[in-house]
């Protein structure tokens, strides 16, 4: 048995895909599915804030991809937003501060459905919680979850609009964000009360380190397919 630390990649199939947005957009992403057997969920990821670095690669959506195929059965879409860079390549158009990406989300649900997958759930980290906020409700999600949420650009009208959503609406808050810490966030999500607001004592907004990793990927699929926990540390050597 080996352990599952933070470069490791699990068995999956991997696919380079290039979504196509309503504007006229060309899109890089990845699709990542199940070796074997056909994903019991999607998760749709929306990244970090790219005008800070954030992209399809930040590495706690980097690592869901590389895991939770093989340890939880998920489907994984990753991409970059309009202007954003990263190894699998450069999205066309440029950084549209939350409201040209809804085009975006668009594009991805669209993918989503042409390609049969099930139940996709939104996961959203940092600015991809706003895009989540802004444009999810569009959409046909089964849930949403939102990793560091700063709504910044997210008013208390978008986040009230939440309310009554039929499926689960997650904010998992750390207890050390630069932007928005448990107590502030139950005060801003009170206008969508379904909304349920988790705090992580001593986490940070980034997600530094192994432990801080393991926690978000099992939050995630504590709702999305709760039936695999606890997740594996370690991984049968081939």
């Amino acid at each position: 048995m080996t352990e599952i630390r933070s470069g490791t990649v699990l068995p999956a199939r991997r696919e380079d895909i290039t979504l196509h947005t309503d504007d006229g957009l060309a899109l890089v992403g990845e699709l990542a599915l199940p070796e074997s057997t056909p994903p019991v969920a999607t998760l749709v990821t929306l990244h970090p804030l790219p005008t800070a670095g954030g992209f399809m690669d930040s590495h706690v959506l980097r690592k869901a991809a590389n895991r939770l195929p093989a340890l939880a059965d998920l489907a994984v879409l990753r991409f970059n937003t309009r202007g954003t860079a990263s190894p699998r390549g450069t999205s066309g158009g440029e950084f549209g501060d939350g409201v040209g990406e809804r085009a975006d989300l668009a594009a991805a649900m669209r993918f989503v459905t042409e390609r049969g997958l099930p139940d996709p759930w939104l996961v959203g980290w940092s600015f991809g919680t706003e895009v989540a906020l802004k444009w999810g409700r569009e959409h046909a999600v089964a849930g949403v979850i939102l990793l560091s949420p700063p709504l910044h650009r997210t008013s208390d009208e978008e986040v009230a609009a939440w309310a009554g959503f039929p499926g689960p609406v997650v904010a998992v808050v750390p207890e050390l964000d630069d932007f928005l810490r448990p107590d502030d966030a139950a005060r801003r999500f009170a206008v969508a009360p379904d909304i349920e607001v988790i705090g992580v004592d001593g986490a940070k907004h980034l997600w530094v380190g192994e432990n801080a990793t393991r926690r978000v990927l099992a939050e995630i699929v504590a709702r999305v397919n709760p039936g695999v926990l606890p997740l594996p540390t370690e991984w049968p050597d081939a």
